[in-house]
C-alpha cells in the first residue's frame, strides 16, 4: 500500500511540475501603415519638413492585451528620449492604429524615432525609423 501511496505522489508531483513550465509568450505584433501620405522607412527630409506615421500594433496571444504605446526619439545618436506613452485600454488593447504627426528640426543631422508597444507580460516590441535631416 505504501508503494501505491508514494507511487501516486511522485506521478501527481510530475503531471504538477510539467504543467509549470514557463510560457516564453510572444512579442505583440507592431508595424509602420504603408499607404500614401506615409512615411514607413527610413528617408531623408529638409529642415522643418512634417513627416506623418501611421502605426498599427495588435496583441499576438488571446490574454495578452497591449497596455502601453511608446514613442521615442533619439537626436544625432544621442541617448533616447520618450516623447509620449499612452496608456491602452478597452478595445485597444487587442488593436491599436494611431498616427504620430513629427517635424524634423531646425538643424542638420539624424534623429531616430523608435515606436514602442507593450503588452500584459510585460513584452515589447518596437519599429525603427531614421530621419536624416539636410
Amino acid at each position: 500500500m505504501l508503494r501505491k501511496t508514494l507511487l501516486f505522489v511522485s506521478l501527481c508531483g510530475s503531471l504538477l511540475l510539467a504543467g509549470c513550465e514557463k510560457d516564453e509568450g510572444k512579442l505583440p505584433n507592431i508595424a509602420f501603415k504603408v499607404a500614401s501620405g506615409y512615411t514607413s522607412a527610413d528617408a531623408t527630409v529638409n529642415k522643418g519638413d512634417a513627416v506623418k506615421v501611421g502605426i498599427q500594433a495588435s496583441k499576438s496571444e488571446s490574454a495578452d492585451v497591449l497596455k502601453t504605446f511608446n514613442v521615442s526619439a533619439s537626436y544625432d545618436a544621442a541617448s533616447p528620449t520618450s516623447l509620449t506613452t499612452v496608456t491602452l485600454s478597452g478595445t485597444q488593447g487587442d488593436n491599436y492604429e494611431t498616427d504620430v504627426n513629427l517635424k524634423a528640426r531646425a538643424q542638420a543631422g539624424t534623429e531616430k524615432y523608435s515606436f514602442t508597444v507593450t503588452n500584459r507580460d510585460g513584452l515589447t516590441n518596437t519599429v525603427t525609423l531614421t530621419l536624416t535631416v539636410k
